[in-house]
């Protein structure tokens, strides 16, 4: 972020963050009111949508006392919020830089479909190359540890929690032993092969890396974390309320339509924008708390 603050290209952001001479700032500005309730959904969503991860409560488990866990909670949401400041700043610096002046050869970076090359962009014309190689390293290596995180417990939760009781109940009923420790492990490896596969099949669909992963925290916020809550707070629940909730919740958010998969909604919630097919009523809330009243 330094070198690229004081490269000749870039503008003081201060200067750049509001509106002047016909040129949006980086700041933006809201196209009109009601979209102040996507705002309000999105917030809710990254906030909640990011506590029953799995790869979260790996962390959290691993703390030899509850104190220490709670600590690297409440440090966890805080390096959350500092590290989104470089992100931002990253973002200012490329709307302010003037890209005739350095060696990048191809059109201005500026509709909203070129906001996701801004940060290769600055990291490679805007720094030095070594700290270039360096950023764009760390990026890489962060994405793949994300990655194959996923990977490896979404396929170790269907290995233990739906494999190995579906097996087990087959084997009381028909007979037989229970699923070996070995049996579990390599369903986990064909579980790893199959889960790439299917990320891979949607990474070449999708357009955004961004955009997935703000569905799966979407998903999560509308289908995990009501049950987590009920897990947690209201132990008069069930597993009856916690199929119905878990049904309503995906209902009612495939109702609201996703871009990312161009599906279209199948209803218009209030102020719904027709222009650009946008959701503006928190339905996503909405829907959360539709599947926690069912469950």
């Amino acid at each position: 972020v330094p070198f690229a603050l004081t490269h000749d290209a870039v503008t003081d952001i201060g200067d750049t963050a509001s509106s002047s001479n016909g040129t949006e700032g980086w700041l933006g500005s809201l196209p009109n009111d009601y979209i102040i309730g996507n705002y309000i959904d999105s917030g809710l969503l990254l906030i909640f949508g990011g506590i029953p991860w799995q790869v979260y409560f790996q962390r959290v488990l691993s703390q030899r006392t509850a104190k220490r866990a709670q600590i690297l909670s409440v440090m966890g949401g805080i390096g959350c919020l500092v590290m989104a400041i470089p992100a931002v700043l990253i973002g200012a610096i490329a709307k302010s830089t003037d890209w005739s002046k350095t060696d990048y050869e191809g059109p201005a970076p500026s509709s909203e479909s070129d906001y996701k090359l801004a940060l290769p962009l600055v990291m490679q014309y805007l720094t030095p190359t070594p700290v270039a190689v360096i950023g764009l390293g760390a990026v890489s290596a962060a994405v793949m540890s994300s990655a194959d995180s996923s990977v490896l417990s979404s396929s170790s939760m269907f290995a233990r929690n739906i494999y190995t009781p579906f097996r087990n109940a087959i084997s009381e009923c028909c007979g037989g032993g229970t699923a070996s420790d070995r049996e579990i492990v390599w369903v986990m490896r064909v579980s790893i092969f199959i889960v790439g596969a299917l990320s891979c099949v949607m990474a070449i669909v999708v357009d955004s890396v961004y955009s997935l992963w703000f569905l799966c925290s979407d998903l999560v916020y509308v289908i995990l974390f009501p049950q987590l809550l009920c897990v947690i707070y209201f132990p008069f629940t069930n597993s009856y309320g916690s199929i119905l909730g878990y049904a309503l919740g995906w209902i009612f958010r495939l109702s609201g339509g996703e871009p990312a998969f161009d599906l279209e909604p199948f209803i218009e919630y209030p102020w719904y924008d027709e222009e650009y097919e946008l959701q503006q009523f928190p339905f996503k809330t909405m829907t959360m708390l539709i599947s926690l009243v069912g469950i």
